[in-house]
């Protein structure tokens, strides 16, 4: 399939200077439209996006993939989507997280930590005992095989 040849071309794109630390997340084609969502350690810019923008539609105007006329999509993930590359959850240390993994658990808090292999989310339990409010720090390390789900939370 062609969003192969994009992976593939965009690929090459981040080996070049300014773009070393950019890198793929996905490719989502529905009839017309084609979303390119990227990603990168430190912020992406505007700019990033727009010169990644003009090499896919370059390579869509030669090739006529989707016809003459389509939708091209290029941005980050958004905080909707999930993470899915250890390099997103790296960068999103610190920031409120809700997990589902394993057969049916799920943990919600701040990702404390991530490496190449796993996670770790903490939280504040609060419960009484003997008429005293009693808060408890808890985590969960999780590996990256057992997660299902993980998207970032934002609290008002």
């Amino acid at each position: 399939m062609f969003t192969e040849e994009i992976e593939n071309l965009l690929t090459e794109k981040f080996k070049e200077e300014g773009f070393l630390d950019c890198f793929l997340v996905e490719i989502e084609q529905n009839g017309k439209h084609l979303g390119v969502f990227m990603d990168s350690d430190s912020p992406l810019s505007f700019d990033r996006c727009k010169e990644v923008s003009r090499i896919v539609e370059a390579f869509l105007d030669d090739k006529k993939y989707l016809g003459e006329d389509y939708l091209l999509e290029v941005s980050s993930p958004g905080i909707d989507r999930p993470l899915k590359f250890p390099r997103q959850f790296i960068k999103n240390i610190g920031r409120n997280i809700i997990v589902r993994y394993g057969t049916e658990e799920r943990a919600e808090g701040v990702l404390t930590s991530a490496d190449e292999e796993k996670i770790t989310v903490s939280w504040e339990e609060i419960y009484k005992e003997d008429k005293k409010k009693i808060k408890k720090n808890m985590q969960v390390s999780i590996e990256y095989k057992l997660i299902h789900e993980a998207k970032i939370q934002i609290k008002l």
